[in-house]
């Protein structure tokens, strides 16, 4: 397969590299693309060098597969274009999630609605994806009445000048202002600000919970309401998910549909005191689960306690299985080959 990786030199797109290559997706030919400051520049994939080239470039070289981390307003510049040659481009930024023409997708969740018509496939929220994972099944066997969330997200998911700001802190200096990705310190502190503020008062990123959950397990009906903060952890999200039921449920059962699901892992041993931490789940693709236990306060209630890396299950992981899905379905093809 001809690959593109747009946002190439970002965080996210320095970790879609290495899963490429751990996962050993079938790349024949490899195109980093970034934007044009960083054209010219090179980068390392499979032990060979690569010279990022510009967006014409890539769209010139019709990859089968564009693979974006390169914010908005780069997607919905661009991801069409790359679609107009044929390219299926699968989209990390919020541009095209809530869009009813597209597929937001975790592929242990909801991947069968994709078919060989979707050219632009939105991959969601981080936390979203790790909540869904452990949601799916549930919602399945007893249905979903109403979430509370809470995140405790790593300063990496908001990117390279985040992770600068945070070290420039912890080394002990003072960042000016441009240098800051936040509003106030990282170091050392909690901020219950991720993303902008909307009209209701609630972020952006606490309304991504909202409709991007909808949207996934495919019910409307969910009440959903979350506050999300940003915490000075080097590599994963962290969430309280409070869960009311409509049915009466099973804590065993409950248990049990946790384990068998796919990607999941069940660390919850609170007498050894084992339970999931972001320092387990660094660098791992597994979603991790625990503190599984009974909400005393209300009827059918339960609480989880989710972590993964932000980096890896919630967005170049989750991407690049969606490219598997695509590939082992038969839901697209190499145009290489076709010709």
């Amino acid at each position: 397969m001809k690959i593109a990786v747009v946002g190439v030199t970002g965080l996210v797109g320095t970790v879609m590299c290495q899963a490429l290559e751990e996962r050993n997706f079938p790349v024949s030919e490899f195109l980093p693309v970034a934007s044009a400051h960083s054209v010219g520049k090179e980068i390392k994939f499979r032990g060979e060098n690569y010279k990022v080239i510009g967006m014409e470039e890539a769209i010139a070289a019709k990859p089968d597969v564009a693979i974006f981390s390169a914010g908005g307003g780069t997607s919905l510049e661009w991801a069409p274009h790359f679609a107009a040659v044929g390219t299926v481009v699968i989209d990390n930024s919020s541009a095209w999630r809530m869009d009813p023409g597209k597929k937001l997708v975790v592929p242990e969740v909801n991947a069968e609605v994709l078919t060989k018509d979707d050219l632009i496939i939105a991959n969601p929220n981080c936390s979203t994806i790790q909540m869904v994972m452990a949601l799916a099944p549930l919602h399945k066997a007893y249905k979903i009445r109403r979430l509370v969330i809470s995140t405790y997200q790593s300063f990496t998911g908001t990117g390279m000048k985040a992770v600068k700001q945070y070290q420039l802190e912890r080394k002990g200096y003072q960042p000016k202002q441009e240098e800051m990705a936040y509003y106030y310190p990282i170091f050392e502190n909690c901020l219950p600000h991720c993303d902008v503020f909307l009209d209701n008062a609630y972020t952006k990123e606490e309304m991504k919970l909202v409709h991007e959950t909808r949207k996934i397990l495919g019910d409307n009906s969910i009440g959903v309401t979350a506050t999300a903060v940003r915490v000075p952890v080097h590599g994963g999200h962290s969430e309280a998910v409070n869960i009311e039921f409509e049915q009466p449920y099973d804590l065993e059962h409950v248990r049990s549909l946790l384990v068998a699901m796919p990607g999941l892992e069940v660390v919850d041993d609170v007498a050894n005191n084992q339970y999931p931490m972001p320092l387990f789940a660094k660098g791992r693709d597994e979603v991790l689960v625990g503190r599984i236990r009974r909400d005393e306060s209300i009827e059918n209630g339960l609480n989880l306690w989710i972590v993964a890396d932000n980096l890896r299950k919630g967005a170049a992981t989750n991407a690049i299985q969606i490219a598997e899905y695509l590939l082992e379905h038969r839901l697209i093809a190499s145009k290489q080959l076709a010709s």
